[in-house]
């Protein structure tokens, strides 16, 4: 069944069609890096006006925030969504999770194993995607980078396999193609700049053709801003980036140099693997217990 059939079947005899698509998530989500009129618009936006055909419409609602985690979106978001019964949904977290003293694995596959299993028990198509590491796009040092890629490939497998229980549409983000290519992103090298949402946006319907779920134009490639130089990128870093490594430091900034201590003392005594082996075992149980519930 299509997304057109879903908004026909709940619509009034004769009413126009209107698919109900919400976004929940962080940043990513809520469209930094992609600034029209003094307002972020962001790849959900740029989805949603391909979504429908000439003889439907979209009801968008973006309910993603800038620093939101998993916890978030269960909490709050979730509610928000289930409450304007939509379509399609996208989900879109971790990042900020890992990014956070607080981070456990276990909770953020149960959040997001109850995200997913709520939507889908009422009837909303959902969208997923596994996200680049922090450490390698902000090109930190290894012993500040290591720790952080191995939360976010926990987070990535989490993803994966919800995406695989819940047939969510799934886009790999965290591949080559889109790490290494950086004029899809904006001059904090964090979130995409405009090349890069509408990259997103453009494979995510693509991928919802595919499934026979999108009717409309897909949304173009191209840019109508040009991309951000390197005056771009020394003035966010001089501002907006001093900030927010100012709001970060109080949480993340203590344990990331306690991570990294530690991963120096592993690399000296050649025990490095022990933390992958410890990361694998939290990430097995996190699974394992999703799967019992």
């Amino acid at each position: 069944m299509t997304l057109s059939d879903l908004a026909e079947r709940a619509a009034p005899q004769h009413a126009p069609r209107t698919i109900r698509f919400v976004a929940l998530g962080d940043s990513l989500s809520e469209g930094v890096g992609d600034r029209v009129a003094d307002a972020w618009r962001g790849w959900a936006a740029l989805l949603a006006e391909g979504l429908a055909d000439a003889h439907g419409r979209v009801a968008f609602s973006n309910l993603s925030s800038s620093g939101a985690q998993s916890r978030d979106v269960a909490e709050t978001q979730l509610p928000a969504a289930l409450a304007l019964r939509p379509q399609l949904a996208s989900v879109v977290v971790g990042v900020n999770d890992t990014l956070r003293r607080t981070f456990d694995i276990g909770l953020l596959a149960r959040r997001l194993d109850r995200v997913c299993a709520e939507l889908t028990a009422a009837g909303t198509v959902l969208l997923t995607a596994c996200l680049p590491d922090p450490g390698r796009m902000l090109g930190l040092p290894a012993p500040l980078a290591r720790p952080l890629a191995r939360r976010q490939r926990a987070v990535n497998a989490v993803v994966h396999d919800l995406s695989a229980r819940y047939g969510t549409v799934h886009l790999h983000l965290d591949a080559p193609l889109w790490t290494d290519d950086r004029t899809l992103w904006s001059a904090d090298r964090l979130h995409p700049g405009e090349r890069g949402h509408r990259t997103i946006a453009a494979a995510f319907h693509a991928l919802l053709r595919e499934r026979g779920l999108a009717h409309g134009t897909p949304p173009s490639r191209e840019p109508e801003q040009p991309p951000p130089t390197r005056a771009d990128a020394a003035l966010w870093l001089a501002t907006a980036g001093t900030a927010w490594v100012v709001r970060r430091c109080g949480d993340l900034l203590p344990q990331l140099l306690m991570l990294a201590a530690t991963e120096v003392r592993h690399s000296a005594t050649g025990t490095r693997d022990h933390l992958d082996a410890r990361a694998d075992r939290a990430l097995t149980e996190a699974l394992n217990a999703t799967m019992r519930t």
